[in-house]
């Protein structure tokens, strides 16, 4: 199974985590009430728990470099760069709208 996780943060009210598994898209969004590195991995985790899949399923990472909220950007690409080093799997950036569905 194909299964790519995309990391969105680059918002400064939302930020959006996605999978897409065998080129199907799912994704879900969360309005930030707290920071983004606090907010980002339980959202990861909601997202696998939903489509019963574990970090261990993901074959890719895909994370939005931009532009948008500088500190955002250095969360998502923190992020996916350390589950990326941890799974060994690929990372590479993708602009807004190139993934799954723009956030703004």
């Amino acid at each position: 199974m194909n299964t790519i996780l995309f990391i969105d943060t680059t918002s400064n009210e939302i930020i959006k985590v996605g999978l897409i598994i065998n080129g199907e898209e799912h994704s879900v969004e969360q309005n930030l009430d707290k920071k983004k590195a606090q907010a980002l991995l339980p959202l990861i985790e909601k997202i696998l728990k939903e489509k019963k899949l574990k970090l261990q399923d993901i074959s890719g990472i895909q994370v939005n470099p931009g532009p948008g909220s500088f500190t955002g950007i250095r969360v998502g690409l923190t992020i996916a760069n350390t589950l990326a080093f941890l799974l060994k799997v690929p990372l590479n950036g993708k602009p807004v709208g190139e993934m799954i569905d723009p956030i703004y």
